[in-house]
């Protein structure tokens, strides 16, 4: 069931639907809380326009995308891999074994 979740951000509120449980929508705006003041804290001096601070924010978050992307592919390939070494070293003793009488 869908519901509505706001939040204060950058002296901004935000509000959204989501069916997404508490924990979860919790950890994402934390997250995004944290990007954005990382981002808008980096700046030697001055201040950060707003759009600007989100635009960082969201760059980062797409380049962790980017990085878990590539990470699960090679994962997949790596297990993909054992699992067709282990099937052919099955199917090598499975060859191998000579019928039991009865079976």
């Amino acid at each position: 069931m869908e519901r509505l979740v706001r939040f204060e951000l950058i002296g901004h509120e935000f509000a959204f639907y989501t069916g997404a449980p508490e924990e979860e929508v919790d950890e994402i705006i934390k997250m995004v809380t944290d990007l954005v003041l990382e981002n808008s804290s980096s700046a030697a001096s001055g201040s950060i326009p707003v759009g600007k601070v989100a635009v960082l924010a969201s760059l980062n978050i797409a380049s962790r995308y980017v990085e878990l992307k590539k990470d699960f592919s090679a994962y997949k390939k790596e297990t993909d891999a054992r699992l067709a070494r282990l099937a052919e070293r099955i199917d090598m003793q499975l060859a191998g074994e000579k019928p039991l009488v009865g079976r």
